[in-house]
């Protein structure tokens, strides 16, 4: 690039203040040892993106109603005071933190191929759990909701115990094995040093997905299989008694173990 050169000079900076990038002159130019002579006029506004963050869309009073369309789903969020004094809706990470809801209204399915039409499958009513970065949240009545596509819904749960959840489309729910307690040449691992286990057994499996006719595709996998999964996949959860679970789409598996 024209605005870069290579050089082993020492680090001289010339411009009359470094307080703010945009404050540099075109004329201006800062030269390192390891990168080179870097202009100023190279700096772009494009450069240095705002902090975006996202509030709930706000629906005025005068509506009365939301109808989601397609295979999208309203969902009337839980508030965290109302889960399960036994924390079973906490993740083993915050990143994978799992979402609770109640289903209120549903779109009219969708369309594959030119005829095929696809009703959507879980009811108004439906406890469900979904992904934290799912669907966007709308404030309808003073109450937070979601609008999400029925494909990011992880599962249904008609307990309260995490263990019963009824994976949905081509999700399978997995007990996940035990964290191995010693390295190989025997010294203990804390907590923080165990290596995050990608095994386990499949205690309930989804009805399948549908291919291009509209036809429903069992999954390969089957309950009470022993698996190899993707680290970095799906969502988890701890139950009740202290078991760690895991959520994920049946192609995140990637063998099955005897």
């Amino acid at each position: 690039m024209a605005a870069m050169q290579l050089t082993a000079s020492p680090v001289t900076v010339s411009a009359r203040s470094l307080a703010s990038l945009e404050g540099l002159r075109a004329a201006s130019s800062a030269k390192f040892s390891s990168f080179g002579t870097l202009k100023a006029k190279t700096f772009r506004q494009s450069h240095f993106r705002p902090l975006v963050v996202k509030a709930a869309s706000v629906v005025a009073p005068k509506y009365t109603s939301i109808k989601p369309l397609g295979d999208r789903v309203l969902v009337k969020i839980k508030e965290a005071e109302e889960k399960s004094m036994g924390g079973i809706f906490l993740p083993s990470t915050a990143q994978s933190k799992p979402q609770e809801g109640e289903v209120v209204a549903v779109g009219e399915g969708r369309t594959i191929g030119k005829t095929t039409k696809i009703d959507i499958t879980v009811p108004t009513g439906a406890q469900i759990i979904y992904s934290k970065y799912a669907g966007t949240e709308v404030e309808f009545n003073d109450v937070k909701h979601l609008i999400l596509k029925e494909d990011d819904i992880v599962g249904l749960l008609e307990t309260d115990d995490i263990k019963d959840l009824k994976p949905l489309n081509d999700r399978v729910f997995i007990k996940v094995a035990e964290a191995e307690e010693k390295t190989a040449g025997g010294l203990l691992l804390t907590e923080t040093t165990k290596e995050k286990p990608s095994i386990g057994t499949v205690i309930a499996v989804g009805p399948g997905s549908l291919d291009e006719e509209g036809k429903l595709q069992p999954l390969p996998i089957s309950t009470g299989s022993t698996v190899l999964y993707s680290k970095y996949a799906g969502n988890d959860f701890k139950g009740k008694d202290g078991s760690n679970y895991i959520a994920l789409r049946a192609s995140d598996v990637m063998a099955i173990l005897s």
